[in-house]
């Protein structure tokens, strides 16, 4: 990370966003694009796909879908795949399922040359044996577990808006290194806290810059940008859109800031706790607006208002949003899984780690899992739970499904809390193991009703592998502590 700034030179003009097709056919046949990488967000957030040559994508793909092995869908962080799934690869023979691209999201990457990359939703196959039978959306793709949440909303006539604030920690060493090193050892890219500082992110400015740079020209709108709590932590907040465009958004990032940082011989992690200092977050604001774009959650009358009240933590508030505030407390615990899918995502969720552990809301209070931030056209709320290592599409899909229980039951808010809410010993508290998160989410009625049966049954099982992997595995910890004295 010593290496001096230099200012970048001229950029070429951009594509547009999204890159229209008959745009892409002539930077194809004009050799400027080369490459379309169709990509599909797999269980755990990452983009999976495959590069394709750009005519063949123009010419047939992007009508007839693009064929990708299923397991694509139901594997662990290690590309494993098992029993319990909802979707059985040995079983199938690793069938393929069938990506179709979304043109919305087709874009040019600036980070790598002569690309452009488009998001498909993946479908099961149509039947060789019925070929008139329309290939339907596979129930538990990332993607299509969000859309589903977000036609529930559309059918209450509202659209939900969200913006991501994403964290992630900057090494000095390359990825290569680091996995030489066993991830141990490695040199933050600054030395102290840099929370808010000018001048402590001086020399992380060469990579971070080029990472804004590059994401605003691939069509991420740029809010803001600073250093973090930990040594070497940054985050990049990119403005608010539609659910799923965020979400879209969200994986692009972090699969590029991944590319940029191996082209800059450094190291990056989203884990949600590296070390014992402070984890990765990936906080999520939320509104939501009627079909005719006045906010949802806003006080709109004087019944509105009165019944909130005028002043106090619930002034301005809608009833509606105090009815979607109470459902992300209710339903929390149960749904803490999509927030938080990993063992390492509890290390985060524990006490004095700056991350919530009681279940409460709060006006303005970052110690609570839900907090209330904004007033007017900008009231929303920010969920504080999920981490860096969390999917996106999923964290989304788990709030509005929330909300809709709270809405749909018109459930009553219970009291702000003021103070540390980590304190309260009152207050109903999230679970504290991956073990415990899987059972509130296998026996949940909500989670059932809300996404269905096949979407339960394929995050339990990524759970428990993740479960069973973990407790094959000895740690340093064990080591040092009973190597000698065992």
């Amino acid at each position: 990370m010593s290496r001096p700034f230099v200012p970048p030179g001229p950029l070429p003009e951009p594509l547009p966003v999204p890159l229209p097709v008959e745009r892409l056919r002539a930077e194809a046949a004009a050799g400027r694009i080369e490459t379309v990488v169709v990509a599909v967000p797999d269980l755990l957030g990452r983009l999976q796909g495959s590069r394709l040559d750009a005519g063949y994508f123009c010419d047939r793909v992007l009508t007839d879908g693009f064929a990708a092995c299923g397991y694509l869908l139901a594997t662990d962080v290690e590309m494993n795949t098992g029993p319990g799934y909802a979707l059985d690869a040995w079983g199938s023979g690793f069938g393929d399922l069938l990506l179709v691209p979304d043109p919305a999201t087709l874009r040019e990457l600036p980070w790598d040359p002569g690309t452009a990359l488009v998001i498909a939703d993946a479908h099961w196959p149509a039947d060789p044996a019925a070929p008139s039978t329309t290939d339907a959306l596979v129930p538990f793709a990332p993607r299509r577990v969000l859309t589903a949440q977000l036609d529930r909303l559309a059918e209450r006539g509202l659209t939900a808006y969200a913006g991501t604030e994403l964290e992630f920690l900057l090494f000095a060493e390359s990825f290569d290194v680091a996995y030489d090193r066993d991830y141990r050892g490695l040199r933050p890219a600054t030395r102290h806290n840099v929370d808010y500082s000018l001048t402590g992110v001086t020399g992380i400015e060469p990579v971070v810059g080029r990472i804004r740079r590059e994401m605003k020209r691939a069509g991420l709108r740029l809010e803001s940008a600073r250093g973090e709590c930990h040594p070497g932590q940054y985050e990049i907040v990119f403005r608010y859109a539609d659910a799923l465009t965020t979400c879209d958004n969200h994986v692009l990032y972090k699969t590029g800031v991944r590319q940029i940082a191996a082209q800059e011989q450094v190291a990056v992690t989203f884990m949600a706790k590296y070390d014992a200092g402070e984890g990765n977050s990936c906080h999520v604001h939320l509104s939501l607006r009627y079909a005719d774009g006045t906010p949802a959650f806003a006080a709109d009358g004087a019944g509105d208002a009165a019944a909130r009240g005028p002043t106090g933590p619930t002034a301005g508030m809608s009833a509606l949003m105090a009815h979607f505030v109470a459902g992300q407390l209710a339903a929390l615990p149960e749904l803490t899984l999509l927030f938080a899918p990993g063992v390492n995502s509890y290390k985060r969720l524990a006490p004095g780690s700056f991350a919530p552990t009681q279940v409460g809301w709060g006006r303005d209070n970052r110690t609570c899992p839900v907090r209330v931030v904004g007033a007017g056209d900008s009231l929303r709320i920010e969920h504080r739970v999920a981490g860096g290592d969390a999917n996106p599409y999923t964290v989304v899909a788990a709030i509005v499904a929330a909300g809709l229980y709270g809405i749909d039951h018109e459930l009553p808010l219970p009291p702000a809390v003021t103070g540390n809410a980590t304190d309260r010993t009152d207050l109903p508290r999230l679970p504290t193991t991956l073990g415990e998160a899987v059972a509130l989410w296998e026996g949940s009625g909500l989670a059932r009703s809300a996404f269905g049966a096949d979407v339960v049954r394929h995050h339990a099982a990524a759970a428990r592998a993740e479960l069973a992997e973990y407790g094959r595995a000895v740690t340093d910890w064990e080591r040092h502590r009973g190597f000698e004295r065992w």
